[in-house]
């Protein structure tokens, strides 16, 4: 297992199971702003969901301060490597963007309006885009979201969270 990046949550790193599959573990650090409740609301979400549009969670750990979950790994890391690290810009034209777009549209109508459950994200940019091997989007990092009723059309949205 080596270390793929850090960020305010804690420390990511990618590992591979003993039987080949690449996986990305996400420990999330005691002075972490996800606290308990965010890490329990994102391991629910993401497990109830499991949808082939979302990143799917493989596992998790939370004992005493200790917070983890393995999700499967997405080769094309996020799009905001492609539109923030300079010169990866061009790596992609703008049909690929356009697809991307469409993509990131379509996984949040499915949370919207399709899915069994009824998810706003209330943390959508760019590093919570995931890009898989053929470059489709894949929504990551539930902790903020939350779930509305089927039947339910109005919810109090005019708190601002996220980032």
């Amino acid at each position: 297992m080596y270390e793929l990046g850090e960020g305010g949550f804690g420390v990511v790193y990618k590992g591979i199971l003993p039987n080949g599959q690449e996986i990305v573990v996400k420990r999330l650090s005691r002075t972490s702003g996800q606290g308990k409740e965010e890490f329990k609301t994102e391991v629910i979400l993401v497990a109830k969901l499991q949808h082939r549009n979302l990143v799917r969670l493989l596992g998790f750990c939370l004992q005493g301060e200790e917070k983890i979950v393995v999700y499967e790994f997405v080769p094309n890391k996020s799009l905001d490597y492609f539109l923030y690290v300079p010169g990866r810009q061009r790596q992609l034209d703008w049909s690929s963007y356009y697809n991307i777009i469409g993509g990131i549209v379509q996984r949040f109508l499915y949370l919207h309006e399709d899915s069994r459950l009824r998810i706003i994200h209330y943390d959508l940019k760019a590093s919570n885009v995931l890009l898989d091997g053929d470059m489709n989007a894949k929504i990551s990092d539930f902790g903020m979201a939350k779930i509305f009723e089927v039947d339910q059309t109005q919810g109090n949205t005019s708190r601002v969270v996220g980032t």
